[in-house]
């Protein structure tokens, strides 16, 4: 599922049911139960092409607002509503169908159905568009078994598993809710936050958006589950960029998120993260460039938290290699970790578990938790691995092995080849041997010392989800060649014998992979809660991505025995010839309006 509300299912089932209306009372919910009963019909004809097996139709009902402002000017804003269709329709068998081949997702005809549903409650509109979608997706399907069976001649019989394995039919209809959008208070909210970048000369590019919606998710699908459900998100982003002296860009992020607008960070608490960005910017565009570097790195927990998940959180999310033909690759990359269960990965006192049922980690929400996964699968808490051995990975209804035929309810995204893709919820990242917070810097600084390294170094933020541009990760690419490739930090530091911090910029990983967890040496008895918007885009490069997820990670800071580093090789152009103007001497900033009061929770 997309995104899901935070709160307690034992009240939820207990009262949200009496208030929801019935199913018939919803048009659109009937018009998909309709469609796919209509189906169900047509299969008892006898065609000449394969019939559906499986059906399934999906719609996002969502009404989302977005303001964005750069230096204290507003710059857009929106309110938008929308509804998006899906239709996913498997012929053939589960045994064997029309997914999982290269061409699974290609269509060659015209396509007649719109790709947004009427916004107006008019059944008959909606039987329309999706009896359009069926057709398409249907022609789609077939076009895409006939290639399956023709690249199964071109090759030798391998021992295949079926394509998709049985679930429990799942059943849950919860009322539809809009809370009203506080706009103006929140317009001069933002309106003021981006003004806080005009005291930062060094800053020379900024923006503050927030952006709210509320979503209502449906899905029908012809074995009889039937969901409907609330999905809301909340998010603030602030992001600053600037030029170091030799014209080497540096930036840095700040991305916080909730279910609900009213679950966003207080005003102060904006205002000292805003400002924090641009002071970062500030210090980068000041710091020295970093140098090759190979020993201890201390990964604090905010930074651990985004390291597990951006390496090991990754790593766990199994994808199966799509049929193809002699000569014709697929765009598939395989997971470190694939054919490594039983293999320890982590230090013997660690273990990761995924708990998509938890709504709080010490009284944080949580923004990992579901109830439903997009296939309409319930997860539970999962093992992924224990005592340091991989046990298990984040599956979806597409068997991956023989030992783990079904799912364990971590379809979170679209994805490929006519499936979906896994993804975590809550990621815990647990270690039973543990030290104080305050002495790992300390361990940090005597690792160095035995080591004879003239300092050690310490990461305080990495880039993930990624702030960079496409352009940035595709000259990082090149430069990697054959290697993984792995975020950059934001914030790194040479940490000295007499414990001095020196800020450095522009470094990057070399050679780390999932494999580098087993040299962990220590971890803190301190835990940091890190949520982030997941996507199915690379890095889960922030605004990019066909689908999005909310997740949590949850770990310690960790201290690596050894890790490598180098500097970043590109070419700089030259920084500007004339300054930019002051913005701190503009009238309009001192005159600003000041911020309007946040509505009450209810949302009025």
């Amino acid at each position: 599922m997309k995104r899901w509300i935070s709160g307690c299912l034992v009240l939820i089932t207990a009262s949200v049911f009496a208030q929801a209306p019935k199913p018939e009372d919803d048009p659109l919910l009937r018009a998909m139960k309709d469609e796919v009963k209509r189906v169900k019909e047509l299969t008892r004809l006898r065609l000449s092409l394969d019939p559906p097996y499986y059906t399934e139709y999906r719609a996002e009902d969502t009404v989302s607002h977005s303001i964005a402002a750069s230096l204290g000017a507003l710059v857009a804003e929106n309110d938008t509503a929308v509804r998006i269709p899906s239709v996913n329709v498997r012929v053939g068998t589960a045994n064997f169908d029309n997914t999982d081949h290269m061409y699974s997702d290609a269509y060659g005809g015209n396509r007649y159905d719109p790709s947004r549903l009427p916004l107006d409650n008019d059944y008959l509109a909606f039987r329309q568009v999706f009896w359009l979608a069926t057709d398409r997706a249907y022609k789609t399907a077939e076009d895409a078994i006939a290639r399956k069976r023709a690249s199964f001649k071109n090759m030798s019989q391998p021992d295949v598993l079926p394509d998709f394995s049985p679930a429990p039919v799942a059943q849950m209809i919860l009322p539809i809710q809009r809370q009203a959008f506080a706009s103006a208070s929140w317009k001069s909210e933002v309106i003021r936050l981006s003004a806080l970048f005009d005291g930062y000369p060094k800053v020379l590019s900024s923006g503050v958006e927030m952006q709210t919606s509320q979503s209502t998710n449906y899905i029908v699908t012809s074995e009889g589950t039937e969901l409907r459900t609330p999905e809301d998100l909340a998010y603030v982003r602030a992001a600053a960029r600037g030029l170091a002296t030799d014209g080497t860009e540096v930036r840095d992020a700040l991305v916080v998120q909730a279910f609900h607008a009213d679950g966003l960070p207080s005003e102060d608490v904006l205002t000292r993260e805003v400002k924090a960005v641009g002071e970062n910017v500030t210090a980068l565009s000041q710091a020295p460039a970093g140098e090759a570097y190979d020993g201890p790195v201390l990964f604090e927990a905010s930074a651990a938290a985004q390291l597990f998940g951006q390496v090991l959180g990754d790593n766990l999310k199994m994808m199966r290699k799509p049929i193809t033909d002699p000569g014709r690759p697929s765009h598939y990359s395989p997971s470190e970790l694939e054919n490594r269960i039983g293999s320890r990965i982590l230090p013997d006192w660690m273990d990761v578990v995924d708990d998509p049922t938890q709504t709080q980690y010490r009284g944080h929400t949580l923004l990992g938790h579901y109830v439903y996964d997009m296939e309409g699968v319930a997860p539970q808490p999962l093992t992924l691995a224990e005592k340091g051995v991989l046990k298990a990975f984040l599956l979806t209804r597409t068997p991956l092995f023989k030992e783990y035929p079904g799912s364990n309810g971590h379809a979170r995204m679209t994805g490929p080849y006519g499936a979906h893709s896994p993804g975590f919820g809550n990621l815990f990242i647990r270690a039973s041997q543990t030290m104080p917070a305050a002495d790992m810097k300390k361990k940090l600084i005597e690792l160095c010392a035995a080591g004879n390294k003239p300092y050690g170094i310490l990461i305080r933020k990495l880039d993930y989800p990624s702030t960079g541009s496409i352009s940035e990760w595709e000259r990082m690419a090149q430069s990697a060649g054959a290697g993984r490739l792995m975020v950059p930090p934001l914030l790194a530091y040479k940490v000295y014998p007499d414990g001095r911090e020196e800020l450095v910029r522009g470094l990057l990983f070399r050679g780390v992979s999932v494999h580098s967890f087993k040299d962990i040496l220590a971890a803190s008895d301190e835990n940091y809660v890190f949520d982030l918007i997941d996507s199915n885009a690379p890095f889960a490069l922030v605004g990019a991505g066909s689908f999005t997820t909310t997740a949590s990670i949850i770990a310690p800071a960790v201290l690596f025995e050894e890790m490598a580093l180098e500097p970043k090789k590109e070419e700089t152009p030259n920084p500007p010839i004339v300054p930019p103007p002051l913005l701190t001497s503009q009238p309009s900033t001192s005159a600003r309006a000041p911020l309007a009061p946040r509505p009450s929770q209810s949302g009025s």
